[in-house]
Protein backbone atom coordinates (compact mmCIF):
# COMPACT_ATOMS: atom_id res chain seq x y z
CA UNK A 1 0.00 0.00 0.00
CA UNK A 2 1.46 3.35 -1.04
CA UNK A 3 2.02 6.11 1.47
CA UNK A 4 -0.99 8.43 1.30
CA UNK A 5 1.25 11.44 1.86
CA UNK A 6 3.87 10.88 -0.85
CA UNK A 7 3.43 14.48 -1.98
CA UNK A 8 4.95 15.66 1.30
CA UNK A 9 8.35 14.39 0.13
CA UNK A 10 8.29 15.97 -3.32
CA UNK A 11 9.90 19.28 -4.24
CA UNK A 12 8.99 21.84 -6.86
CA UNK A 13 11.33 24.36 -8.42
CA UNK A 14 9.27 27.52 -8.83
CA UNK A 15 9.91 30.15 -11.43
CA UNK A 16 11.03 33.55 -10.25
CA UNK A 17 7.60 34.94 -11.18
CA UNK A 18 5.79 32.26 -9.16
CA UNK A 19 8.01 32.93 -6.16
CA UNK A 20 7.41 36.68 -6.39
CA UNK A 21 3.63 36.32 -6.65
CA UNK A 22 3.35 33.83 -3.80
CA UNK A 23 5.77 35.52 -1.41
CA UNK A 24 4.24 38.92 -2.12
CA UNK A 25 0.81 37.62 -1.15
CA UNK A 26 2.17 36.04 2.03
CA UNK A 27 4.03 39.21 3.03
CA UNK A 28 0.79 41.18 2.67
CA UNK A 29 -0.98 38.64 4.86
CA UNK A 30 1.86 38.83 7.37
CA UNK A 31 1.38 42.60 7.52
CA UNK A 32 -2.34 42.17 8.06
CA UNK A 33 -1.67 39.78 10.96
CA UNK A 34 0.73 42.29 12.53
CA UNK A 35 -2.01 44.91 12.15
CA UNK A 36 -4.46 42.73 14.06
CA UNK A 37 -1.92 42.19 16.83
CA UNK A 38 -1.62 45.97 17.18
CA UNK A 39 -5.41 46.30 17.19
CA UNK A 40 -5.63 43.82 20.06
CA UNK A 41 -2.82 45.55 21.95
CA UNK A 42 -4.66 48.87 21.48
CA UNK A 43 -7.98 47.43 22.67
CA UNK A 44 -9.74 47.83 19.32
CA UNK A 45 -13.44 47.02 19.19
CA UNK A 46 -14.08 43.32 18.43
CA UNK A 47 -16.09 43.82 15.21
CA UNK A 48 -13.24 45.85 13.72
CA UNK A 49 -10.83 43.00 14.46
CA UNK A 50 -13.23 40.41 13.03
CA UNK A 51 -13.46 42.38 9.78
CA UNK A 52 -9.68 42.31 9.51
CA UNK A 53 -9.61 38.57 10.24
CA UNK A 54 -12.12 38.06 7.42
CA UNK A 55 -9.82 40.03 5.12
CA UNK A 56 -6.95 37.69 6.06
CA UNK A 57 -9.12 34.64 5.38
CA UNK A 58 -9.95 36.04 1.94
CA UNK A 59 -6.28 36.76 1.29
CA UNK A 60 -5.33 33.20 2.28
CA UNK A 61 -8.03 31.85 -0.03
CA UNK A 62 -6.59 33.94 -2.87
CA UNK A 63 -3.12 32.61 -2.06
CA UNK A 64 -4.44 29.03 -2.16
CA UNK A 65 -6.12 29.66 -5.52
CA UNK A 66 -2.86 30.97 -6.97
CA UNK A 67 -0.86 28.06 -5.57
CA UNK A 68 -3.43 25.51 -6.74
CA UNK A 69 -3.37 26.99 -10.24
CA UNK A 70 0.42 26.70 -10.35
CA UNK A 71 0.23 23.15 -9.02
CA UNK A 72 -2.32 22.01 -11.59
CA UNK A 73 -0.64 23.72 -14.55
CA UNK A 74 2.85 22.54 -13.65
CA UNK A 75 3.14 19.67 -11.20
CA UNK A 76 0.00 17.67 -11.92
CA UNK A 77 0.26 18.18 -15.67
CA UNK A 78 3.95 17.15 -15.72
CA UNK A 79 3.32 14.06 -13.58
CA UNK A 80 0.47 12.91 -15.82
CA UNK A 81 2.51 13.56 -18.97
CA UNK A 82 5.30 11.46 -17.43
CA UNK A 83 2.86 8.62 -16.82
CA UNK A 84 2.49 9.11 -13.06
CA UNK A 85 -1.22 8.55 -12.57
CA UNK A 86 -0.78 8.88 -8.79
CA UNK A 87 -0.77 12.65 -9.37
CA UNK A 88 -4.55 12.65 -9.72
CA UNK A 89 -5.11 10.75 -6.47
CA UNK A 90 -2.58 12.99 -4.73
CA UNK A 91 -4.45 16.04 -5.97
CA UNK A 92 -7.80 14.63 -4.81
CA UNK A 93 -6.35 14.00 -1.34
CA UNK A 94 -5.04 17.54 -1.19
CA UNK A 95 -8.42 19.01 -2.20
CA UNK A 96 -10.14 16.88 0.44
CA UNK A 97 -7.81 18.28 3.11
CA UNK A 98 -8.39 21.84 1.92
CA UNK A 99 -12.15 21.48 2.03
CA UNK A 100 -12.47 20.05 5.56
Amino acid sequence: MANKNNFIHKHKKRTEDEQKKLTSRLKKIEGQVRGIIKMIENDAYCPKIIIQVLAINNALNSFNKELLSCHIRNCVKADIENGDERAVEEFVQMINKLMK
